[in-house]
């Protein structure tokens, strides 16, 4: 996947003490229309798209040392902060009923699990793209306290607990694999050694989701955890840095069951007061990743065919959708839109740069990646920690351009 970084470097649902619930959002349609073949689905190495060679303006200013420090201080903030803790949490017995660090001694501040998973990950990429940077060592500090044999080992037996098959199944999931990623993708010694450790746990949740897959009949279509696409996106780019062929398999059977016949996706129904994914853009920020470019562009034509093209007016460029207003970030529901915002920056970005590289689309879509970049990364401060505990994930995801290939 792609990094972008500026100047020299380059079932019982319970809260402890606050915290922020998961609910659902709205369903997309979706009827049947033949599109490309699934022979033509695996984008092709050598196809030419829209962001070989980094040739598209980019959906945020590049992530540069200043932003990474003071991402980074979200993630350490909160990486071991226990309370408030919002845990769902199947209780078994008295015994079970346990402070969270000892419940998943790995993965236990942040609010919430997938929260903490994720903030690991945006240390283990800060580290990695800034490797001199003043936070590192804390950072370092940090993810070693959490990746220890032990710490994994209670995770893992969490996981096989009765009654836990469907925990943070997919989102958190899905994060912990991109953790898993992007520590094999790192160099150093740590990296490699937190890699090993945290590789038990990897590998149980990549054998829980290549079993969950197939017996999922329909996707699972809202804007928050429970989203099938986004984890799927994430799955996917775990699977392109480990080879893992298995997992690609269960993949592009999954897009071709849930998506490859998907049309005319309501956006104007988007987004529901408390969402933090798109429906419509992360399945289409999905399918850019199986199809090669071409179908992509003939897929999308189906999907999508309300964005405009380049003989749009530059009003209707940049206006057919618009960025969500966040009403309050005090509420930990309401502060999700700023999320959305981001999310849909990333998606918006990555959905032109699957497309051939003439595409008349691509104005459209960068320009309304821009404006909700422009609207969400001001909000990113943790002021509030009801946003502060995860915010920071989404906008290193964007303006580390996470989600993009290096090449085609």
């Amino acid at each position: 996947m792609g990094d972008r970084i500026a100047g020299p470097h380059a079932r019982i649902s319970v809260t402890l003490l606050a915290g922020c619930g998961i609910s659902v959002a709205v369903a997309l349609s979706a009827s049947a229309a033949p599109t490309a073949p699934v022979a033509e689905a695996m984008s092709a190495p050598g196809a030419s798209s829209a962001g070989t060679n980094g040739e598209l303006p980019a959906a945020a200013s590049p992530l540069d040392a200043a932003a990474a420090a003071r991402f980074a201080a979200l993630a350490l903030k909160c990486l071991h902060r226990e309370y408030p803790n919002h845990i769902s949490h199947t209780l078994n017995g008295d015994s079970d009923a346990r402070p969270p660090h000892e419940l998943t001694p790995a993965f236990y501040g942040c609010l919430d699990w997938h929260s903490d998973v994720h903030g690991h990950w945006l240390l283990v990429r800060l580290i990695r793209l800034f490797p001199d940077a003043p936070f590192v060592t804390e950072a370092r500090a940090a993810v070693a306290r959490s990746l220890t044999p032990q710490n994994i080992a209670g995770e893992i037996t969490y996981l096989r607990g009765s009654g836990r098959a469907s925990f943070e199944r997919p989102y958190g999931l899905g994060w912990l694999l991109r953790l898993a990623a992007e520590l094999r993708r790192a160099e150093d010694a740590d990296a490699r050694s937190w890699s090993a450790t945290l590789a038990p746990l990897e590998s149980e949740v990549a054998a829980r989701l290549t079993s969950y897959l197939p017996k999922l009949y329909y996707p699972i279509r809202i804007g928050e955890h429970d989203q099938t696409a986004f984890a799927l996106a994430l799955t996917w780019d775990w699977a392109a840095v480990t080879g893992d062929a298995h997992m690609r398999d269960a993949l592009k059977d999954a897009a071709q069951r849930f998506y490859l016949h998907d049309r005319n996706c309501p956006l104007a129904y988007e987004p529901s007061g408390e969402d933090f994914l798109s429906p419509c853009l992360a399945e289409a920020d999905f399918m850019r990743r199986v199809l090669a470019p071409p179908a992509f562009a003939r897929w999308l034509t189906a999907f999508l065919p309300q964005v405009p093209r380049s003989t749009a007016s530059a009003a209707a460029a940049s206006a057919w959708l618009s960025p969500g207003v966040v009403t309050d970030r005090a509420d930990p529901k309401l502060a999700h839109i700023d999320g959305l915002n981001l999310s849909r920056a990333w998606m918006l970005e990555g959905v032109a740069h699957g497309l051939p590289r003439h595409d008349p689309r691509i104005p459209a879509l960068i320009a309304v990646a821009q404006a909700h970049a422009a609207a969400a990364l001001p909000a990113v401060t943790g002021e509030h920690y009801e946003g502060g505990h995860w915010l920071g994930t989404f906008a290193v995801y964007l303006t580390s351009q996470a989600g993009l290939p290096a090449a085609r």
